[in-house]
């Protein structure tokens, strides 16, 4: 979803369709988690609108605040729409500019050397206030210098035939313009209009038209990577500008040899002669990416191509600038192309390397493509003709515009409880050091990169917005994050949404399993617990026993008429608890262990985040019992089972964040204390507990982190409720202690394994390569300077279980072959 404050856009977040809708709490939520900082630098951004009062930073009267809406005059501008041979595309495009909210002045439909009348009877019998042009020369940029001769008003937009824009984009574009007269272009965000092929969520996947949310203001100086400032879908322009550094170079972009690389070119050209770009996400369009791979693939190899194009024709046109293009075809090959391909492997979804490749070989390809190029312009010129606009020689129109040698830093104050203006007279500075004053007192200072440009009140919004955003965050995230989650729920009536879901998951039936091997006595401790949780749900008391032929466990549930017994043979934590989860009947199912104790509200607060529909597994603190013996006290120091005192959500975005690590679901607590919903383990990407993991089993653990891995690989959410607490009884002597820390080892590079092997996530290896035997050679160096008590013994019982885990992961697969075949 693309989250968009009063207009604004904001960023990028995901949430999961259940049943067919999105639930309004998962929403806030995920706004929250993802994009907190984003909304509460536009809060800090409108608010700057007016004044500073004394409490209007204040969160409360940011997220209150409304601004004045604008009454003045903006200019006029003129929507160009350069085509060819693509009339379906066209007409989406179209329909979509005759809706703006602020009417275009002109709509100017440009058909480049068409090799029918089908556009030109498109425009004339569908739209009849759009003018059409027909441009014989073949070419983007003959195009659109064609469109900057026939406009007729102070801005020119661009956009292409594929693309929808949005209602608000002709406006965006004129305020700005209108705000800050020094701006001579403009770009916007180009967003996918739709992610339905295979090749559109690759596209995206790569990187797409994407440049950040924030508005960026270029002046001159180090914009050699123009592919960062935006894209030709979306660019305007004060139309005036290309009276002095000449219009769009013929040789280059769609339509040409070169295929690609025009608006970079300007871009840099409008750079290097001293304009100022700026980069506004409010002027948003939307993209209908290639829907064919092939298309696709030909798409990368034109960017490849006219990226090295670009390059050597503006080395060309400015010959003081080789140098740079040289640092940036190396920066290119080097962090672009290689790293980027190398780090592919890491990554967890699948990532489109052969668009990698594609613009590697249009880049090999652009020395040729840049000859063809240029004599294929020239020889259009010659038959032809060229008009004003048409940019074809090979030196700069103007003499080169350098800030390199200007020193002078220009000091100015700000008084923030008075409206804002601009700052005009900086036209001999490079930057300026603006000194802030809250009613006459110093509150901070800034320096801003000016390059003798005028600092307009809009870029003066965006510093101070820097400025104070970073403060309001520090040490009041989370404060900051759930006020902002009230206000939302109250505004958007989703607390009555949410009571209609809380009081729905209330009522739902739940089913605790509780899977025991001959403990009576901790059974029986268990069991009385359970016995007294205030809770006015049905809930449902499985006891596994998984070793009936022992005869210990019937006689302890046979105490408790609530609870109901069942057995399963095949001896695993694994099994137990699959032979449970199939015989419940609870539309959440609970797994606790016989030797915990729970508080009478436990259940009730380990089922609260339920009443999120995206939720799908919760777990709780588990804490220690007692610590009475050596081995306790050092099972704690082992680091225990719970998970500490902070709540933590976990779900897709989380997954996929952990770039170079092994994803570390053990962090998200464990199944001695945890709720899952019951379809999770019907679900064709998750499914039941896996049998080879486990205690009772060779490998000993991990059966409850490779369940978490596969619920966030699905793009669910794990709840972390430290709230939802309880005791366990851990091993009393060390004897038993090493047992447990040698199975722990074990499980944990077996769950590693799996991930790796089944999975194909190489994050594993790294972890099992780097970060495990990092963490216990720092264990061995912490025990030689004494600089703990945990024994030397234990810490080689973690490395041989380390080296056993795979080994361990064999020998359990083995033995679940043998047992289902059995039950076969």
């Amino acid at each position: 979803m693309l989250v968009r404050l009063c207009g604004t856009p904001l960023g990028w977040t995901t949430v999961p369709v259940i049943d067919g809708h999105c639930d309004p709490r998962t929403l806030i939520s995920a706004l929250r988690r993802d994009l907190l900082e984003p909304l509460v630098r536009e809060l800090v951004h409108r608010r700057l609108a007016e004044p500073l009062t004394d409490d209007a930073l204040a969160m409360r009267s940011l997220l209150a605040f409304v601004p004045a809406s604008r009454e003045d005059t903006l200019p006029g501008v003129t929507v160009a729409v350069c085509t060819r041979n693509r009339t379906a595309d066209l007409a989406f495009c179209l329909d979509a500019i005759m809706a703006m909210s602020l009417p275009a002045a002109e709509v100017l439909v440009v058909d480049n050397a068409p090799s029918s009348d089908d556009t030109e009877r498109l425009v004339r019998e569908r739209y009849p206030g759009v003018r059409y042009v027909r441009e014989p020369r073949p070419g983007l940029d003959w195009a659109r210098n064609r469109a900057i001769a026939e406009a007729r008003s102070e801005i020119l937009a661009f956009t292409d035939d594929d693309v929808i824009v949005d209602p608000a984009w002709a406006r965006a574009i004129a305020e700005l313009f209108a705000d800050a007269p020094d701006v001579h272009v403009v770009t916007g965000l180009v967003a996918p209009y739709e992610l339905e092929s295979g090749a559109q969520q690759d596209f995206e996947s790569y990187g797409g038209f994407g440049r950040g949310f924030g508005r960026t203001w270029h002046v001159a100086g180090g914009h050699h990577g123009a592919g960062r400032f935006g894209t030709g879908a979306n660019m305007a322009f004060r139309r005036a500008l290309f009276d002095t550094i000449g219009g769009f170079d013929p040789a280059l972009d769609v339509g040409t040899a070169a295929d690609g690389g025009g608006d970079l070119e300007m871009y840099f050209r409008v750079l290097q002669e001293g304009y100022l770009l700026v980069f506004e996400p409010r002027a948003l369009v939307r993209h209908r990416h290639r829907r064919e791979p092939e298309r696709l693939r030909k798409q990368m190899r034109d960017w490849g191509k006219g990226l090295f194009v670009y390059m050597r024709r503006s080395a060309d046109r400015y010959p003081r600038e080789r140098r740079q293009f040289r640092r940036l075809r190396g920066w290119w090959i080097r962090r672009y192309i290689i790293r980027r391909y190398l780090l592919s492997y890491l990554r967890t979804e699948p990532f489109p390397r052969d668009l990698i490749v594609q613009e590697v070989r249009g880049a090999l390809q652009s020395r040729r493509a840049y000859r063809d190029a240029v004599r294929g312009a020239e020889r259009i010129a010659r038959e032809s003709g060229s008009g004003r606009y048409d940019l074809l020689e090979t030196t700069s129109a103007r003499k080169e515009r350098s800030w390199n040698g200007a020193s002078a830093v220009a000091v100015r104050t700000i008084e923030l409880a008075a409206p804002l203006r601009g700052i005009d007279d900086i036209d001999a500075a490079r930057a300026v050091q603006l000194y802030l004053l809250r009613d006459g007192r110093p509150v901070g200072t800034i320096e801003v990169a000016t390059q003798g440009h005028p600092l307009s009140i809009p870029q003066l919004r965006d510093t101070l917005t820097d400025f104070f955003t970073p403060q309001l965050l520090l040490k009041r995230r989370e404060a900051v994050g759930e006020e902002i989650e009230r206000w939302f729920a109250d505004q958007y009536a989703a607390a009555s949404s949410a009571a209609t879901t809380h009081e729905r998951a209330r009522l739902e039936p739940v089913s605790i399993v509780v899977a025991t091997f001959d403990r009576p006595d901790d059974l029986r401790a268990c069991l009385r617990s359970l016995m007294t949780q205030v809770t006015v749900r049905d809930a449902d008391i499985i006891v596994v026993d998984n070793h009936p032929a022992s005869g210990l466990t019937p006689p302890v549930v046979a105490e408790f008429p609530r609870a109901r017994l069942l057995s399963e043979s095949k001896q695993g934590l694994s099994y137990a608890r699959n032979a449970g989860i199939g015989a419940s009947t609870g539309a959440i199912i609970v797994a606790t262990d016989d030797d915990v104790i729970m508080p009478p509200d436990w259940l009730e607060k380990l089922l609260a985040p339920f009443e999120r529909d995206d939720v799908m597994i919760v777990t709780g603190n588990v804490l220690p019992a007692e610590l009475a013996t050596r081995a306790q006290q050092l099972f704690e120091h082992y680091g225990g089972l719970g998970r500490g005192f902070v709540r933590v959500e976990a779900g897709g975005e989380w997954f996929g964040s952990w770039y170079r690590e092994a994803v570390p679901t053990w962090q998200l607590g464990a199944t001695a204390n945890a709720a899952f919903r019951a379809t999770i383990f019907w679900h064709p990407r998750i499914g039941m507990l896996d049998p080879a993991l486990g205690a009772g089993t060779p490998t000993g653990c991990s059966e409850d982190t490779d369940l978490f891995y596969r619920v966030l690989a699905a793009g669910f959410t794990i709840v972390y409720e430290p709230a939802a607490w309880v005791w366990h009884h851990h091993r009393r002597d060390m004897r038993a202690l090493r047992r447990q820390i040698y199975a722990y080892s074990k499980g944990h590079v077996a769950y590693h394994v799996k991930t790796w092997t089944r999975y194909g996530d190489t994050r594993a290896l790294f972890h099992l390569a780097l970060t495990l035997p990092k963490w216990q050679i720092k264990k061995l160096v912490r025990w030689m300077r004494r600089s703990n008590d945990y024994p030397l013994s234990l810490i080689l019982t973690e490395i041989a279980g380390n080296f056993a885990g795979p080994w361990a992961l064999w020998r359990a697969r083995q033995r679940a072959r043998r047992l289902d075949a059995a039950d076969v």
